[in-house]
């Protein structure tokens, strides 16, 4: 079983690293986990010189040389060097150079090298990180990345401020809802339910809306006994198997808000809305999967984290991200799993989220960085981590031409064909809305105060209505001071 990220890749071992470190820092449980935090103690752009234009090697005869930054360890710097000296050796103009930083002093480096006027051309950040260095002036306008005819990033993927798009994710990553087969159809066996209704649809048209999901949720419950949670029979103190659980990380809970009609922040990014009826509504629903219904385990740290919940064999369904495939399911998974839809409330949506690169505004050579970045961007780099399900491609094509597709999806390592075209490539397409640090700032200090409001909504001590109120001017404050 598949439990870290650093997979080969087709090209060479060492590529698999040199792109995992630009990769989902959001995709992993703990949304900045890997990526350091580059909000904090974001500085103004140095006021310099106006800088002469980039040169070329037309001009020089001479590569242009790019600095690419990334806070990887000795190996992983060498290995995203690799990657870039193909880069280097497949054309005569371009020269790129890997700087490496450490994991725990990158924030503070990258800001001490903008205010001496000397951040790198092109780096990795994390997702909560590129509006601040955006409104601070540090980043560069990338809509010319990609030229009219090309196949472009998904919008959903692209950070923007003030309606620019300043970053592309390295990788799409969206939010499904997974099950494992082998315990639904032992559940439905004892019980004498037809598999087929209890199933996850896998086709947003035929999704669950939220009643049906609880139901059929409360049904495959069963306590010790074997008593379903719809039972009056049914014991909640002693749950043999859960029918449900949803991940409880703030960021990924944001996708129930905009199902219900909500969200944390208005549609133009312009207020902040996490005390909305349809919000709260929302919200409340997930806790009372536990509270009021039974059918999913309380609220602990990581407890709802897939590894913890299918992996435990005594949770059937659970929601996340669909890296899981690469990181944990994957062809060595012990048990069988299938993967469907969200359920929805109102609006039929998922989220989706993806590390990203940028080019400083600082550069130089802004059309080489970007040349360097659109080619680092191609699915061939990362090959290896698309292929084992850790990383979906960026580019349209991949969603919208079969060809791409099938050379996508038709592997051993996922699960069947039409189940994950349906449920997870026209889903993203379809249905995926941008996780809010795609265009709001300051969302790690939003999200890590609003999990201190959750958790007591999840211990039983407050409604989330109570919650949210005690906690909404401190929310609202940490909105409107950073937007």
């Amino acid at each position: 079983m598949q439990k870290k990220r650093l997979l080969s890749m087709a090209l060479t071992v060492v590529t698999t690293t040199a792109m995992l470190v630009t990769g989902c820092g959001a995709s992993s449980q703990s949304a900045q986990g890997e990526a350091q935090d580059t909000t904090q103690n974001a500085v103004e752009t140095p006021k310099t010189e106006t800088e002469t234009p980039a040169s070329t090697s037309e001009s020089t005869g001479e590569k242009v040389h790019i600095t690419y930054a990334q806070w990887g360890n000795e190996t992983e710097t060498a290995a995203t060097q690799a990657v870039a000296d193909k880069f280097n050796q497949s054309q005569d103009e371009i020269e790129v150079e890997v700087i490496k930083i450490d994991h725990d002093t990158y924030v503070t480096k990258l800001n001490a090298m903008a205010t001496a006027g000397e951040l790198p051309d092109t780096a990795i950040m994390s997702e909560a990180g590129v509006l601040k260095f955006a409104e601070n002036g540090l980043l560069a306008d990338i809509s010319s990345m990609y030229d009219e005819g090309d196949s472009k990033p998904l919008d959903s993927i692209t950070f923007k401020y003030q309606g620019t798009p300043v970053a592309y994710s390295a990788a799409n990553e969206v939010l499904t809802l997974w099950y494992n087969i082998d315990l639904l159809e032992e559940i439905c066996s004892k019980q004498g339910l037809n598999v087929a209704d209890f199933t996850p649809p896998a086709s947003a048209d035929s999704a669950w809306d939220w009643d049906t999901f609880v139901k059929i949720a409360q049904t495959l419950t069963v306590d010790i006994n074997g008593n379903n949670a719809l039972s009056p029979d049914f014991d909640p103190a002693n749950v043999d198997v859960y029918g449900c659980t949803v991940n409880t990380l703030p960021w990924q809970l944001e996708v129930w808000a905009k199902s219900n009609g909500g969200g944390y922040y208005s549609a133009d990014g312009k207020e902040c809305t996490i005390n909305d009826d349809a919000t709260v509504e929302a919200l409340q629903k997930i806790a009372d999967l536990s509270d009021v219904y039974h059918c999913a385990p309380p609220v602990t740290s990581a407890a709802n984290a897939l590894e913890s919940s299918l992996g435990s064999k005594k949770v059937v369904m659970a929601t996340d991200g669909t890296w899981n495939v690469g990181t944990f399911l994957g062809p060595s998974a012990d048990f069988k799993y299938g993967v469907g839809v969200l359920p929805y409330m109102k609006e039929k949506v998922t989220i989706c989220t993806g590390g990203p690169n940028v080019v400083f505004a600082t550069t130089k050579h802004p059309e080489e960085a970007m040349t360097w970045l659109k080619w680092y961007y191609q699915e061939e780099n990362s090959w290896s981590l698309i292929e084992a399900g850790t990383w979906m491609p960026i580019l349209d094509k991949w969603y919208t031409d079969d060809e791409f597709t099938n050379k996508w999806i038709d592997n051993p390592n996922y699960p069947d064909h039409d189940m994950y075209k349906s449920a997870v490539v026209d889903y993203a397409r379809e249905n995926s809305q941008s996780t809010a640090w795609y265009y709001i700032n300051a969302t790690d200090e939003f999200n890590a105060t609003l999990d201190s409001a959750f958790s007591a909504v999840w211990s039983g001590d407050q409604t989330m209505k109570e919650a949210i109120d005690e906690y909404y001017d401190e929310l609202n404050d940490i909105f409107s001071t950073n937007n």
